[in-house]
């Protein structure tokens, strides 16, 4: 099994957390050594793209995440429940949310001082902000946990993992104990150990 990405990618992280955990051998294929050859795999060209012993190919990290789910069952890391999954894939939507409003803070911040448009970083800082609260008021009613490890989880783990490498919100930690104790449990696991970020 491949995984074409690379680690500083939180959904490739994300993906190869899940084959870690599950005890899945797998290579990981950088994008740029694969170069053209994703476009001709995966339409949207970008990662993760895994690709199966068996030729197949799938792309977008929801839809890898629900194939290793069912092809590799064991150890479960999603619950058994139509509920409990529902639940998960919300946890897995808003971590990918903090992905996205981080990207678009990143890029933001690449354009010179006086192009920036502060109503919009003042914008997506409050929408990072907000998720970052949902998710320390959800740890208070214990309903995300690390113990069994469930894919929302891991999500958060690498959605908080890019914030820390891309410098975002340097202070998201001060108010936020729950979620800090939480993601510190996750770095101690040796899947988010193996594909740590640089930074």
């Amino acid at each position: 099994m491949k995984l074409v990405g690379r680690y500083t990618c939180p959904h490739v992280r994300k993906i190869s957390i899940m084959l870690l955990e599950k005890e899945m051998p797998f290579e990981l294929i950088d994008i740029q050594r694969a170069g053209g050859e994703i476009s001709a795999m995966n339409p949207l060209s970008h990662m993760p793209l895994l690709c199966t012993d068996s030729g197949e190919r799938w792309f977008g990290s929801a839809v890898i995440s629900d194939y290793l789910e069912e092809i590799y069952p064991t150890p479960s890391l999603l619950p058994g429940d139509c509920a409990g999954r529902r639940w998960e894939s919300q946890i897995e939507a808003l971590a990918d949310g903090i992905i996205n409003v981080a990207e678009r803070l990143v890029s933001e911040r690449q354009r010179s001082p006086g192009q920036q448009l502060d109503v919009l970083l003042l914008q997506l800082r409050d929408e990072l902000g907000g998720c970052l609260d949902w998710l320390e008021h959800q740890l208070s009613q214990g309903r995300i946990t690390t113990q069994p490890l469930r894919l929302g989880a891991i999500a958060v783990g690498c959605a908080i993992g890019y914030l820390n490498a891309q410098r975002i919100a340097p202070g998201w930690c001060a108010s936020r104990p729950l979620l800090v104790n939480m993601v510190g449990a996750l770095f101690e696991r040796n899947s988010f150990a193996r594909t740590g970020l640089p930074g």
